[in-house]
């Protein structure tokens, strides 16, 4: 055994036995000045090792010692210098964590006595003299070397929960030091003291751990007490991490070592009493990309599940979310989110107000921080989002809720709309209507950290700036157009007398060639910005569809995404024809893959209602097409001229009618001339006959499946009236081909799931689905096959004959 540690401990408990048994004071100052020894700072302190071993083994066992003796008959053996200097310094000057546990045990062991209030006012000592700081530091070190995590545990509850035990022990007579309104703003100012000397460790090349100070930080804002450390903390991080970057990094550090059961109450303290976004920024860093746990706090629960907080917390949340590129796009995925909620019919009518307005301010900060190329590539699902919303907060019976959904609609139409009207309401103008329209205005204090522009602070109109700079280049000489403005108004009749020149005889010269190859057209409405080269590739895509089939069938699918993605750039003569007929011709082209994505898209999101009713019009004609003979481009007038969906045999359009006539009169007209034989009619196989089951069952199989923004069983009447009608021009189509039999029983199972709703249009179709399969599906099929859909079909129909 080596003989120091022996030594040590052989002292420590002779002076113990001392101590409890002696009643000399000279005695008992002797023996604590040769213990004291251990602890350094005297002239004869022992060697580094004997004072490692006192420190590690027998320093809190002589703590409990000195303070089982102490009595006011032992402790005035000591005279005031020497209580100061030998008994108070062991609790003062030696291993912080060990007094500290010693003095607390102590407290809450012992009833109310002399021993009590002398160890009560050792520990307000310790706290007044910088006891917790040591206290941290040297735990800090503990976990840097792998320390004790049961003690680092007990030393964090104690830490926090002080000022509860000391007002369990004492009642009334407990001391201000220890009330939760002091006590913890000297525990933040005592972090910042730790953080100081980690800051000085680092810059001296030295490892230190943190977690200790972010356990401390985290529990204490999950007992409640964020309001007492933070305005202490908060201003002290604000002013170190200005300029330092290792004070940044050591502040992103202590809250990502928060554990998760601690995070939320730590990041909502944050957020709280941030003065702003850029101080947020600077003192939480990219913890919602690191932290999973702060991500669902951010982006969820503070903007969804509640709705307590200011809108300055709100303004320092989202403006958090917006001031960094890497966290930008959860900002889209929040306001997309927020966007779900303000939409949904179940929540305006069941949250409160006063929800409804906190996301409504939300939506408005997020907007204010959207860019031209974020508005521009979610501009469609900003639009979906606000026509549903809309509806949904117009419906409501409450002023306040229809005039919320009012403000937020018009603020997303501004936005998502630069050119043409956006929308307008009337409603009235009060506190809130002009709080929530400052909201979307509140973009430039934030670009003022990351731009960091010379000016910025001299205007304080947010669009002062940039008039001032795009004026000099659009108008170099700004006097000229004053003059001109003051002399108009004396000339504004000289031209009265004028004659107009004839113009009626003049044409428009047309410059442009339209392309020739199908991926310049693709090029062209993709890319283009020239609007006649637009306009001329419009006119002439269906054309060389037709004429090039096999380039066709090469880029059929990209054609077909282009075509049905494709918006009205200007204003085009029949656009919405052209469109159509070159979709068509896409589909009759290459019918398998692009039937495939139509059906597909059909029932996909982020599409509009007039998007689905057009895949709907485009499978109906090429299904005409198709199943004509000689369906390569002889009918191609007549699905011009039919661009609706109603395009069926027997229907009762101008056309229909005539022919029908004529034939009725050519039969029962005798010719007594013999002229030129008629032309027999067209024959030739029905293409369609093996493609019907790729435009028929991708179309029949979803349409029980509700989407977000489509609802074929809920509002969306039209678009399923639409669908019924579809399939029975489908289903008329496929006559006398092989799929003819299942398409059918798979149709009528359809019409008996539809057979009772309330829309007229929907019931229509499917009585013309039943037209369709009787008239498609050979009669010995359905009495074999389908005999019991058939009976009930047929039960169904009477019974709507008597109604």
């Amino acid at each position: 055994m080596d003989p120091e540690p022996f030594e040590v401990g052989c002292a420590v408990r002779e002076a113990i036995n001392i101590l409890s048994s002696s009643r000399n004071g000279v005695q008992i100052s002797e023996v604590l000045g040769t213990i004291k020894c251990y602890l350094g700072g005297t002239e004869n302190q022992a060697s580094l090792k004997e004072r490692e071993e006192f420190t590690r083994v027998h320093f809190s066992a002589f703590l409990q010692g000195l303070v089982s003796n102490l009595s006011p008959d032992w402790i005035e053996l000591l005279t005031s210098d020497q209580q100061k200097e030998l008994w108070d310094s062991f609790f003062l000057e030696g291993p912080a964590d060990q007094a500290f546990l010693v003095l607390l045990d102590s407290i809450i062991s012992t009833g109310p006595s002399f021993r009590l209030m002398k160890v009560i006012s050792i520990l307000e000592q310790f706290l007044q003299t910088g006891g917790m700081s040591a206290l941290m530091w040297e735990v800090c070190h503990q976990q840097a070397q792998a320390g004790l995590p049961t003690l680092q545990e007990t030393l964090l509850n104690k830490v926090v929960c002080l000022p509860d035990h000391l007002c369990n022990k004492l009642q009334g007579n407990n001391l201000p030091i220890f009330f939760p309104q002091n006590y913890f703003p000297l525990l933040a100012t005592e972090i910042i003291q730790v953080l100081q000397r980690i800051s000085d460790s680092l810059r001296g090349g030295l490892d230190c751990s943190i977690s200790f100070v972010s356990q401390v930080l985290g529990k204490v804002c999950v007992h409640g007490r964020q309001k007492e450390i933070l305005n202490m903390l908060v201003p002290h991080l604000m002013d170190l991490t200005k300029v330092d970057c290792i004070w940044q990094r050591m502040c992103w550090r202590l809250v990502e070592c928060v554990p998760d059961r601690w995070m939320e109450a730590v990041v909502c303290g944050f957020v709280q009493k941030a003065p702003g976004a850029d101080v947020l920024s600077r003192l939480l860093g990219n913890l919602v990309l690191k932290n999973k746990k702060a991500q669902f706090v951010v982006t969820q629960k503070l903007l969804l599940l509640q709705y307590s907080y200011t809108t300055a917390v709100l303004q320092n949340l989202l403006g958090y979310l917006a001031l960094d590129s890497l966290r930008r796009s959860l900002l889209i995925k929040v306001l997309k989110e927020l966007l779900d909620t303000w939409g949904s019919s179940s929540a305006v009518k069941h949250s409160p107000v006063e929800q409804q307005l906190y996301v409504s301010k939300a939506i408005l900060i997020c907007l204010s921080h959207l860019k031209e190329p974020e508005i521009e590539s979610n501009g469609q699902e900003l639009l979906t989002s606000m026509m549903g919303g809309m509806k949904c907060h117009l419906d409501s019976n409450l002023p306040r809720v229809r005039r919320l959904g009012m403000i937020v609609a018009e603020s997303i139409s501004s936005r998502i709309t630069t050119d043409g009207p956006s929308l307008k309401f009337q409603y009235e103008d009060d506190d809130e209507t002009r709080e929530l329209k400052s909201l979307l205005k509140q973009t430039a204090p934030l670009q003022l950290p990351v731009t960091d522009l010379p000016n910025a602070g001299r205007n304080d109109s947010p669009s002062a700036t940039p008039k001032a700079v795009s004026k000099p280049s659009g108008n170099p000489h700004p006097a000229a157009p004053a003059v001109s403005e003051e002399g108009s108004d004396l000339e504004l009749d000289s031209d009265d007398d004028l004659i107009p020149y004839d113009m009626s005889e003049d044409k428009e010269l047309k410059k442009m060639k339209a392309p020739v190859y199908i991926r310049d057209c693709i090029e062209v409405l993709t890319g283009s910005e020239d609007v006649d080269k637009w306009e001329a590739t419009m006119k002439v895509l269906e054309s060389l569809i037709r004429r090039n089939s096999a380039t066709a069938r090469e880029v059929s699918m990209e054609l077909a995404k282009v075509l049905l993605h494709l918006e009205e750039k200007t204003y085009i003569e029949g656009f919405v024809e052209l469109r159509q007929r070159a979709l068509v011709a896409v589909t009759i082209t290459d019918p398998v893959p692009v039937a495939q994505y139509l059906t597909s898209q059909f029932y996909s999101l982020n599409y509009n209602l007039c998007q689905r009713m057009d895949i709907l019009d485009v499978l109906a004609l090429a299904a005409q097409e198709l199943s004509q003979p000689q369906g390569s481009g002889k009918n191609k007038p007549c699905s011009a001229q039919s661009p609706c969906i109603q395009i069926v045999p027997g229907s009762d359009s101008s056309q229909d009618w005539r022919r029908i006539v004529d034939e009725r009169i050519k039969s029962k007209t005798r010719s007594l001339v013999k002229g030129q034989s008629p032309v027999e009619p067209a024959c030739g196989p029905n293409k369609f006959s093996s493609l019907a089951g790729h435009f028929f069952f991708p179309l029949i199989q979803n349409f029980d499946r509700p989407l977000v923004t489509f609802d074929l069983l809920g509002d969306d009447h039209l678009v399923l009236g639409r669908l019924v009608h579809t399939l029975a021009i489908l289903m008329y189509f496929a006559i006398h081909t092989v799929a003819a039999a299942a398409m059918g029983k798979s149709l009528l199972e359809f019409i008996w799931a539809l057979r009772f709703h309330t829309d007229l249009y929907v019931r229509q179709g499917l009585l013309s689905a039943v037209s369709s399969i009787l008239l498609s599906v050979p009669s010995e099929r359905l009495l074999e096959d389908m005999t019991d859909e058939f009976l009930e079909t047929q039960s169904w129909l009477a019974d709507s004959l008597l109604l």
